[in-house]
C-alpha cells in the first residue's frame, strides 16, 4: 500500500466515539470515509460502492447467509458485513471484499489507534 510514498495520519475519530459495532462517516482530504468498529478492530472504507458509486458506508451493517446445504440457511459473520443501501451488494467490513466476487473491494485505509484517537493514512 503506497510503498515509497509518505502517508499522513488524521485524527477521525475518538474510541468512545464508535462503540463496538458502530460507524461514523467523516471527510478527509474531500473524501467521505465509513470509519468502523469491528470485533475489535477499526477499519476505514471509502464511501463510493465500486457498482454505482453509491454512498456504500449508509449501508446497513448487518450478516449474512453462510454457505450451507440445500434447504438449511445458516446465518453468520454479525456486525461483520456493510450491504451497498441502493443495490444490496455485500461487503466484508474486515477487508472490503464483496462475498461473491472476491476481486471486488471497496477502497480501504489503514487506520491506527494512538491512545483514545483514531487515525486514518492517507
Amino acid at each position: 500500500m503506497n510503498e515509497g510514498k509518505t502517508r499522513t495520519r488524521h485524527a477521525v475519530a475518538l474510541t468512545g466515539e464508535l462503540a463496538a459495532g458502530g460507524r461514523k462517516i467523516v471527510e478527509v482530504k474531500g473524501m467521505e470515509l465509513g470509519i468502523f468498529h469491528v470485533n475489535g478492530g477499526y477499519y476505514a472504507w471509502r464511501n463510493v460502492c465500486p457498482h454505482a458509486a453509491a454512498p456504500v458506508c449508509e449501508g446497513p451493517v448487518c450478516g449474512t447467509r453462510l454457505p450451507s446445504m440445500v434447504y438449511e440457511y445458516k446465518y453468520g459473520k454479525d456486525r461483520e458485513i456493510l450491504r451497498c443501501p441502493w443495490h444490496g451488494w455485500e461487503f466484508d467490513l474486515t477487508d472490503g471484499s464483496h462475498l461473491t466476487d472476491r476481486a471486488v473491494r471497496l477502497r480501504g485505509y489503514e487506520v491506527e489507534v494512538d491512545g483514545e484517537q483514531i487515525y486514518v493514512l492517507i
